[in-house]
Formats: C-alpha cells, sequence, structure tokens
C-alpha cells in the first residue's frame, strides 16, 4: 500500500507532513542527519523511525543546535559519548543564559535612569562603575 508508513512514504510524502520543502531533507541527508531505506531504483522511502528522527531533528533546531551538533548527537556512538556532547551543550546554554541575564540587567537598569542621558545618571554611573578596573 504506497504511502503508509509500513511501505515507506516518499520525500514528497513526509515532506508535505511535517510541512518541510524536500530539499530541506535531501540537505539533511547530505548532513548525515538523515538516511532514508532506498528502493531498488534509488528513490528515498522514509519508516516510522524516520518520522520520529525528523521530529527529534526539528525539536533539537527549535532549542538552537545547529545540524553539525544535531549529527553528532544521533550519530553518537554511545550513550557516554551522546551525555559528553549534552553537557557540553548545556554549559554553553548555561553562558548564553548568563549573557542574556547580564543584557537584561543592564536595559533593566538603563530604564530607570530618569536622566537626559544615561551616562549621567548616577543609578546607571553605580552600575558602570562595577565594571571600570581599578587604576594601576
Amino acid at each position: 500500500m504506497a504511502g503508509t508508513a509500513e511501505a515507506g512514504m516518499t520525500i514528497g510524502e513526509l515532506a508535505e507532513r511535517f510541512g518541510l520543502a524536500t530539499h530541506v531533507l535531501r540537505h539533511w541527508e547530505s548532513m548525515a542527519v538523515l538516511a532514508p531505506l532506498r528502493t531498488p531504483n534509488g528513490q528515498r522511502r522514509y519508516t516510522e523511525d524516520d518520522l520520529t528522527r525528523v521530529a527529534t531533528i526539528l525539536r533539537c533546531k527549535e532549542a538552537g543546535l545547529g545540524l553539525d551538533q544535531i549529527r553528532a548527537l544521533l550519530n553518537a556512538p554511545d550513550r557516554s559519548s551522546r551525555t559528553a556532547l549534552m553537557r557540553d551543550r548545556i554549559a554553553e546554554l548555561e553562558a548564553s543564559i548568563a549573557q542574556a541575564q547580564a543584557a537584561k540587567h543592564l536595559l533593566e537598569c538603563a530604564l530607570e535612569c530618569t536622566a537626559d542621558d544615561i551616562v549621567t545618571c548616577p543609578h546607571f554611573q553605580k552600575l558602570m562603575a562595577e565594571r571600570i578596573p581599578p587604576a594601576v
């Protein structure tokens, strides 16, 4: 029964199911994050496992991972390799979160300033004083 997951979906069927262009799936294949089965005449056929894999790729992209990171995660040879990759990514995220929080704090501080020139605002000057290195 053509078109069912058991017989395998065509690239067009899979792309339509996820709202993707077929060239995206081909690119993912070229990046080794997706590896569909092939019919004897070379046509791609996607299975239920491929559905899960595409959903995983999309979730990873939504979480900010690039295709190289996704490939490394999905193709990790074992659990310990996968765990190391995830821990590295968590450390990167924590650094990004800290940077975003610092930016938010700076902007919130600037919002509290009532002076026309932010640099002359005492509240803002206090925050900046923390960033000025001591004289040598």
